[in-house]
């Protein structure tokens, strides 16, 4: 006769690490990473069967904070290793991190198709708006305008808005967070990792050695909530809080449902055996030998 075994109730620090976080005294990323602690906690996420996966930056370092199965990939390829354990592994609960400049610059190419194939991953986004950890140069996000280490004249290039991309690469999920609102941060972690299919927030995350001291000030004082009426299933009606300049609108932006790409590839799979035996490795070599 078998017996029930009750796991323990996980608390925020079940999630962590022995390690320290070394980012800079301030950094908006302590915000972000408690948040996702909280979030674990009440979903009571078992950490054994969750991966972290990041690639290269400030807020990439993230996996070795968290007490879950974690990697530290390579600049801009977060969003593959995540896809390629998601699809090998479909009951783990797969989360991606990084910044900006790892999201947009050199793995903008992989965002895209991770949020058009609606893989069932959550995506957090530490948004700084500018390269922290390699000394102040401009990013994608960075406002036009902006002095930064790479632009003394100011920046000479429009930003791009993490949101608006996702919405448009067919993201099934979006929302925006700013860290210092920890409780709305944490709510929106929640919904992101509940939702089935690609899940991006954009965690405004502040560098305060790069950004400014007062970036926080300036965040609180342009954040505002979703007003009740707004309709997140409407790609117009989401796209409209994108691109903002006065004011940094935080909630679920967009929100629908969809098969995700781990559904398709199910449905292919009953499709293709359906009255046939799976082929063997013999016969798919002969399928791809030419014929003379």
């Amino acid at each position: 006769m078998s017996e029930t075994v009750t796991l323990p109730e996980f608390k925020p620090a079940d999630y962590k690490t022995d390690l320290k976080p070394v980012w800079c005294a301030g950094c908006g990323d302590f915000g972000a990473l408690t948040g996702l602690y909280r979030a674990l906690t009440e979903l009571q996420v078992k950490p054994w069967e969750t991966v972290v996966v990041s690639g290269i930056g400030c807020s990439s370092r993230l996996p070795g904070y968290v007490e879950t199965y974690g990697f530290n990939g390579v600049h801009g390829r977060a969003l593959t290793i995540a896809a390629g354990v998601k699809v090998s592994r479909p009951d783990l609960k797969v989360i991606a991190v990084g910044g900006d400049g790892d999201g947009l610059a050199i793995g903008g190419n992989h965002f895209m198709h991770a949020a058009r194939r609606n893989l069932d991953i959550a995506y957090f986004m530490m948004d700084n708006e500018i390269y922290g950890l390699t000394k102040g140069q401009t990013a994608p996000t960075t406002p036009a305008g902006d002095k930064t280490k790479s632009t003394h004249y100011g920046n000479p290039e429009p930003a791009v808005d993490p949101c608006e991309l996702a919405i448009s690469f067919g993201a099934t999920w979006v929302g925006r967070a700013f860290s210092g609102d920890l409780k709305g941060t944490v709510e929106l972690m929640v919904k992101a990792l509940s939702h089935r299919g690609f899940a991006f927030l954009n965690v405004m995350s502040p560098c305060v050695t790069w950004r400014g001291d007062d970036q926080f000030k300036t965040l609180k004082a342009k954040q505002r909530q979703l007003p009740e009426d707004h309709d997140p299933t409407s790609r117009p009606a989401a796209l409209a809080y994108t691109r903002e300049k006065e004011f940094v609108t935080t909630g679920v932006l967009y929100e629908v449902a969809e098969p995700s790409f781990l559904d398709r590839l199910a449905a292919v799979k009953v499709t293709a055996l359906a009255g046939k035996p799976a082929p063997t490795v013999a016969d798919v070599i002969r399928t791809f030998q030419p014929s003379f």
